[in-house]
């Protein structure tokens, strides 16, 4: 597995991929934590809110309830997509590498790199594309 920046490798995350959980998903709709995956999720992707504010309070969103951890994910997830300050990516590694199956691809939203985690997941096997929104790619290239 690779870190992935050509288009050709984004075009196949987006067209293959049909589930998506969002770390960092914010109810306030102004906001790209809720903007970005309420748009996946009319283009039909099931969307997965993470966090753990949320699932304490049984909320939900997009027909799904927010759970506060991956682990706690009803199955199998193709995308990790992480809506959460480059200095703070590291704090999910673990739960990421805890999910089974791991996931396919780990996305750090725009403005969010971590180039050591990324290393650290792709050498478990997981793809990961930093620093790009999903939004924006998926209308560019869908």
């Amino acid at each position: 597995m690779t870190i992935l920046t050509e288009p050709a490798d984004i075009i196949r995350v987006l067209s293959d991929s049909k589930s998506v959980a969002v770390i960092g998903f914010h109810p306030d709709t102004v906001r790209p934590a809720y903007y970005v995956p309420e748009y996946l999720s009319r283009q039909g992707y099931k969307v997965h809110g993470v966090n753990p504010t949320l699932a304490s309070r049984h909320a939900s969103a997009f027909g799904q309830p927010i759970v506060g951890t991956l682990t706690e994910l009803p199955g199998p997830i193709d995308i990790v997509e992480i809506f959460r300050r480059s200095d703070k990516v590291r704090n999910h590694l673990s739960d990421i590498l805890a999910m089974h199956p791991l996931p396919k691809v780990v996305w750090l939203q725009l403005g969010i790199r971590d180039d050591s985690v990324a290393a650290e997941l792709v050498q478990h096997g997981i793809d990961v594309i930093q620093d790009r929104c999903m939004l924006s790619d998926h209308r560019q290239y869908l």
